[in-house]
């Protein structure tokens, strides 16, 4: 029998991972003979040594900050070897979320490289178990605008960038995952008409859909909310077979109305379906009855979105998608069948060189009792791929081809294991988004605890929590936490719950530092302030008017007071607040 494309990508992994040592020394080898005339690293003193250890003697951990001097000057149009030897003619865009606005990252050739072979190598494992032959797939993905720097770069979201190359075009059409809609519609210049036509397009291909996706988990439940404010429209564009005048970009109008045909029994169908669904439950393999599993990224900020997907997606598995940045690919999911909160991503040990520096928690003493404290770390030297222990936290360093060297990612991950000799990762937090006030230092992972905690509470009413962000008020003496939520119903007849929820919302922040600082009154009382419905959704908003692309938004949830715009829309939408009586 003939070898399956599928069964090539794995093998070829499985020979990378078992040797990932010598492939990882081969891979910076690759990385600073491509780049030695870069000028970084000749000012380090490199001197075209490309071994590990001449390479950390000479070359220190880097942080976005530290590289930003010099990928100015590139951006500004100079064409000599800044950071890689062959000049950088793209720049990507970071999403914007941490710090309130965009970071500018070098983009080339072999990012969107590494990139489908981390799309071949996920597709491949997951192919074997949930077979997809000659399907289509709908997938909600989105093509952010592009703009020239001041020395005339091209620049766009890291997505953008690799959603327009022919590469990306070509590996999708390799995989079977031809995209329902036609490129106009990904490229649109409009979210709200791209995702209408998104969920038309899927509907016309309905039989034919085997699976569901976007880039974030919170893309998938976005859509399908939308869908229960717009199926009636939807159905009439399908029996009708002309497109709703929402639409209005001439291009995008044009590519779906060709697809459009009258179609009365599909409309019917779908109409009939809708109107029995309880509380849209199982919509997704209602409407597309031939769909396998649901798709996406569903770790860290997106696990509080899983629950709504669970409700939509029915008894379709869920199965998160790879593991990366704006600045470069770690590792992908070879473990399909593990659910979201279990995921983990094993590194391609070709793709970068990584390190991985050793988080040690710190527990500290309270003052009236000992309590562990999971935010603050104790730092070591780094050590390579193969040299991670099992069940040990990290932050992950790598050096890409693109220019950045030993740059710290910011993200602290735990090993869960080793495939072969490559290890496998669980996201645990983004170690610099931190609720901090006095000596309290609550990571985004304890937030998202906590929020969940609180949002059980919820369960027997008819209310549901849409979203969630928060802030360190500094504005109040003392200052203290404030938890914003959305809900999806008016919440008037619930103030017994809601202050229970504030109450459980300041008893779930552990940290040491925060009890202590709370029992002395030195931070104040956790305030849970409700905002109005759609209040997130014009935060989106604001994003995407700076240039960032849905495919890759994360909502920010610990807004800072550098981020002006995102508090005022918070503070302006604000209808109900709660104060904690829990200390």
């Amino acid at each position: 029998m003939l070898e399956s494309k599928h069964e090539r990508v794995i093998k070829e992994f499985e020979s990378v991972t078992k040797d990932a040592g010598r492939v990882q020394i081969e891979t910076l080898k690759r990385i600073l003979e491509m780049n030695g005339e870069a000028e970084y690293l000749q000012s380090l003193g490199l001197c075209g040594r490309t071994d590990p250890e001449s390479f950390k003697a000479c070359v220190p951990l880097a942080t976005h900050s530290d590289l930003e001097p010099y990928i100015q000057r590139i951006t500004d149009g100079e064409d000599s070897p800044i950071l890689t030897g062959k000049p950088i003619t793209t720049i990507s865009l970071s999403s914007g979320t941490t710090r309130g606005m965009p970071k500018f990252v070098p983009f080339n050739d072999e990012l969107v490289s590494s990139t489908m072979q981390i799309y071949r190598t996920s597709f491949a494992f997951r192919n074997r178990e949930y077979p997809i032959e000659n399907g289509k797939a709908l997938q909600f993905i989105y093509s952010g605008k592009q703009f020239k720097t001041r020395g005339g770069l091209t620049a766009a979201t890291a997505t953008t960038n690799v959603f327009r190359s022919e590469e990306f075009k070509k590996t999708m059409k390799d995989i079977q995952s031809q995209c329902c809609s036609p490129d106009e519609v990904i490229f649109g210049p409009d979210f709200s008409q791209t995702l209408y036509c998104h969920l038309l397009c899927g509907l016309i291909f309905s039989q034919e859909v085997q699976f569901v996706s976007s880039t974030f988990a919170h893309g998938i439940v976005h859509a399908f909310r939308t869908f229960e404010q717009v199926w009636e429209e939807l159905c009439a564009d399908i029996r009708d077979g002309v497109l709703s005048s929402r639409v209005t970009v001439p291009s995008v109008r044009d590519a779906v109305s060709k697809l459009l045909r009258p179609d009365p029994d599909l409309a019917d169908a779908i109409y009939e379906k809708c109107s029995r669904l309880s509380n849209w439950y199982g919509l997704i393999p209602e409407l597309w009855p031939n769909a396998k599993y649901v798709y996406g990224i569903m770790t860290g900020s997106m696990e509080m979105y899983l629950k709504k997907l669970r409700h939509y997606a029915g008894d379709l598995p869920l199965v998160s998608s790879d593991y990366g940045s704006s600045e470069g690919w770690v590792g992908a999911n070879v473990n399909p069948l593990l659910p979201p909160e279990s995921v983990t991503f094993a590194v391609l040990p070709d793709i970068a060189y990584f390190e991985f520096i050793p988080l040690k928690e710190e527990v500290e003493e309270a003052e009236e009792e000992r309590i562990d404290s999971s935010a603050v770390y104790k730092e070591s030297e780094p050590v390579g791929l193969t040299e991670v222990k099992v069940g040990e936290e990290y932050e992950i360093v790598f050096t890409s081809f693109a220019g950045l060297y030993r740059y710290r990612l910011g993200d602290v991950v735990k090993v869960k294991g080793f495939h072969n000799l490559t290890p496998e990762l669980q996201f645990v937090c983004r170690r610099n988004l931190l609720l901090t006030i006095n000596i309290d230092k609550n990571t985004e992972k304890d937030l998202q605890q906590a929020v969940a905690g609180a949002a059980k509470l919820l369960s027997d009413s008819k209310l549901e929590l849409v979203d969630f962000t928060s802030h360190a008020d500094l504005s109040t003496d003392p200052g203290h936490y404030v938890i914003f939520w959305e809900l999806s119903v008016d919440s008037d007849n619930e103030e017994v719950l809601l202050s229970e929820c504030c109450d459980q919302l300041d008893r779930a922040f552990v940290d040491a530092g925060y009890v202590s600082s709370r029992r002395v009154g030195a931070i104040g009382a956790l305030e849970l302030r409700l905002v109005r419905r759609g209040t997130f959704h014009r935060i989106l908003d604001y994003y995407l008017g700076l240039g960032a692309a849905v495919s890759q938004f994360k909502m920010p949830r610990c807004v800072g007071d550098s981020n002006a715009k995102v508090l005022q829309i918070l503070y302006d939408n604000v209808v109900k607040n709660y104060f904690s009586n829990a200390f």
